[in-house]
């Protein structure tokens, strides 16, 4: 965005016409391109070729959107007097360009797509890119173990008898049962309870399960995969269900066996089926030394090697990427299961520029056209390998795209890519983050501007949230956030996703996902609630834990989601006009404290957000709100604090005033919330001076003119000017 501060840290190197950082240049000549077939010198005549062309339209893409935002909000301030007229006002979003006229229907053609998008549904990860460590334990969440999810977390109940600091047998006790009772119901045993079994064996390429000297089959034997070790004693069986696999490992000299009469020592599941590395919302990377450690982390997912060493409770350990699952299979033949996530990556959306590049006239290069070709130029490693996708797709999701325009100036990006780094066409797969309102509204023309690409689908209600508000400013005083998802427009949102992927052919092609389980301590909670996701005909949905990913794969087991699936494609589609119907409070009769309650619970959350983000470099955080729950925040939650709070302001529910006063109460109990980070810096000791609380206080007051309510503009600028200081300052 012309951040002239982080050009000034640059030390560049021409190329050509381009001016580099030189230690992207360093990292692109020497480490990404690296033992591929694409020379350092094509790579920036391609990349310089690209930005020649594509950059003016990323630009005008962006006017076009600020341009539509100033007639809307027109629009609202003419029509103010009258009453609310929908079909007036779907006429005017046609005229503007901001709604497009449908096509005929039409079903996707993306071919070469890995089983773990087509034909597996399960659980997927969103992780920082930025922290190997967190990346690698994503990566490594294909497997998880289902003993460990559950004793650690509020599944299994505290035992009131617990006595041991250490281990509670009663709660392992517990443990088991509840595997035992998963095993019954999923994988059920022709007249025998698992909770009864003593042991197992393979003969003749089936289980048997023993029961002392009696034998018993599993009801349905085509559940059976494989073993390992010796047929007659088996170190572990591998089930199948809904495409997922699970392995009962036996163990006996295991600590988790002790308590186990069939010496079983855990269940393996077949968790984070897939995962996205994610470059935008989760990470802060605002200059070239962020964006280094990003693309690094990512080129080692590609290669295999990347490895991440730490300390913890005064030892060294390393972490690497698992291996694959060897077994031997009902026929005799040893085979491998894949060991470990499909990866993604999520690039940056069209509004941001970095100043890692600058082109010809001094501006910063356009972020995503950056992040689209060193992703990809990364992706050659795996490839050639074949050690992540097996059919040779690199996938890119693709967030925040307003409407066909721009999901058509992503495909052309990606062709440009494909082109200079020597790929066959329409290698490069899309996925389109439903997020923004003119997206869903136009979501069919957008899944057909990309429909050689397209391979997910994924709603995000907080930034579709964010989108509504900020679009919709001038309309009036929005609703509480917590009415949000009661709201006539929320669920057409839901629906319409799933019924426009559904005619589009995704069933068995892409994947059609849902959002984030923001409480990852309230696990007993997700396992009552999440399963409305694969009801509502999602065949992934986010999650924010290896931990998590175990415990809601069981709610794949539970549900045949292509069966829902099936269900749904008949039923009567979600209208536009719901879609379009606007959240605003009718004469809202709120007091004050109702009103001040609801700013402090936006502003608490905001602040311990952007306090981390600003001060620390830290994009995703698991930050507790008024109450001490823990929640996982990320840009996306911010844009809607903060857009809701400005639309109060604007619409005389509070005042600046008011609100501030609120911001200085919540940065203390932030403060307290932090006391204990010997890394963090008091907010409430100098208000004026604190660049976070700063920040905090321009996401609000200057939430209207930001665009689409965006917060990486304030955020990165702030940011920087926070590296800045902290590199001045003396050793």
């Amino acid at each position: 965005m012309g951040y002239e501060l982080s050009a000034m840290q640059e030390k560049y190197i021409k190329i050509n016409n381009l001016q580099v950082s030189e230690k992207l240049s360093n990292f692109v000549n020497d480490e990404l391109l690296k033992n591929t077939n694409v020379s350092s010198e094509n790579f920036w005549l391609g990349l310089e070729k690209t930005l020649d062309e594509l950059a003016p339209k990323n630009k005008e893409l962006i006017k076009f959107r600020e341009e539509l935002q100033k007639e809307i909000d027109d629009w609202h301030l003419k029509n103010k007097s009258k009453e609310f007229n929908l079909d007036e006002y779907k006429k005017f979003l046609l005229e503007i360009g901001y709604l497009k006229n449908e096509g005929p229907d039409f079903k996707i053609e993306t071919e070469n797509v890995d089983e773990e998008i087509a034909s597996i549904a399960g659980p997927q990860l969103v992780v920082p890119v930025m922290n190997a460590r967190y990346a690698l334990n994503a990566a490594n969440a294909r497997w998880m173990s289902l003993y460990d999810s559950l004793y650690g977390t509020d599944v299994i109940e505290q035992s009131e008898d617990s006595v041991s600091e250490r281990y509670d047998p009663l709660r392992g006790e517990m443990v088991i049962k509840y595997g035992r009772n998963f095993l019954d119901k999923y994988f059920p045993l022709a007249g025998l309870s698992w909770n009864k079994i003593t042991s197992f064996a393979v003969k003749y390429g089936k289980l048997k399960v023993l029961k002392g000297a009696d034998i018993f089959d599993l009801e349905d034997e085509n559940k059976f995969v494989g073993h390992r070790g010796e047929s007659d004693n088996p170190s572990a069986i591998i089930l199948k269900n809904n495409n997922l696999h699970i392995e009962i490992l036996k163990d006996s000299r295991a600590f988790a066996a002790q308590q186990d009469h069939a010496g079983i020592s855990d269940i393996i599941l077949e968790s984070a089926v897939s995962t996205i590395c994610d470059n935008e919302d989760s990470v802060a990377a605002v200059d070239s030394e962020d964006k280094i450690i990003c693309y690094r982390n990512w080129l080692g997912l590609m290669k295999g090697d990347l490895k991440s060493k730490f300390e913890k409770e005064g030892k060294l350990f390393e972490r690497k990427l698992n291996p694959h699952r060897s077994y031997i299979s009902k026929d005799g033949k040893g085979l491998k299961l894949h060991g470990r996530s499909l990866l993604l990556v999520r690039n940056v959306g069209h509004l941001m520029t970095n100043s890692s590049i600058l082109l010809s006239d001094g501006s910063e290069i356009p972020e995503g056209i950056m992040d689209a070709f060193i992703t990809t130029a990364a992706a050659l490693h795996d490839i050639k390998n074949k050690n992540n996708s097996r059919t040779g797709s690199v996938y890119i999701v693709k967030p925040k795209m307003h409407g066909p325009d721009e999901t058509a100036f992503t495909d052309l990006i990606f062709s440009k890519v494909e082109e200079v780094l020597n790929l066959p066409k329409y290698t490069c797969k899309i996925g389109i983050m439903d997020e923004e309102r003119r997206t869903s509204a136009n979501l069919k023309e957008c899944i057909r501007s990309l429909k050689n690409r397209v391979f997910f689908i994924n709603t995000g209600f907080l930034d579709r949230t964010g989108d509504e508000m900020h679009t919709s400013m001038e309309a009036g005083p929005m609703i509480k956030k917590g009415d949000m998802k009661s709201s006539k427009w929320i669920t057409a949102y839901e629906n319409n996703n799933v019924d426009i992927g559904l005619s589009c052919g995704f069933s068995g092609k892409a994947q059609i996902g849902k959002g984030m389980w923001a409480m990852p301590d309230k696990m007993k909670d997700m396992m009552e609630q999440k399963t409305g996701h694969l009801k509502a005909g999602a065949n992934c949905a986010w999650v924010p834990s290896p931990t998590a990913a175990a415990l809601h794969a069981l709610h794949y087991h539970e549900i045949n989601i292509f069966n829902e699936q099936k269900k749904l494609i008949d039923r009567e589609p979600a209208k536009l006009d719901d879609l379009l119907t606007i959240p605003i409070a009718d004469r809202p009769n709120w007091s004050v404290e109702d009103i001040n309650k609801e700013i402090s619970n936006s502003a608490q959350t905001l602040l311990g957000y952007v306090v981390r983000w600003v001060d620390q470099g830290v994009g995703c955080s698991k930050v507790p709100d008024i109450n001490n729950i823990g929640l996982m925040e990320d840009r996306a939650t911010l844009r809607i604090s903060s857009q809701h709070i400005a639309n109060w302001i604007h619409h005389g529910i509070t005042t600046k005033i008011q609100v501030t006063e609120i911001m200085k109460e919540m940065a203390k109990i932030v403060d307290d919330q932090n006391k204990d980070d010997p890394l963090y810096v008091k907010m409430s000791n100098d208000y004026e001076n604190s660049i976070a609380f700063q920040t905090a206080c321009d996401l609000v007051f200057k939430g209207k003119e930001q665009p689409s309510g965006y917060t990486e503009p304030l955020l990165h600028l702030n940011r920087l000017q926070k590296k800045s200081n902290l590199s001045s300052k003396p050793n």
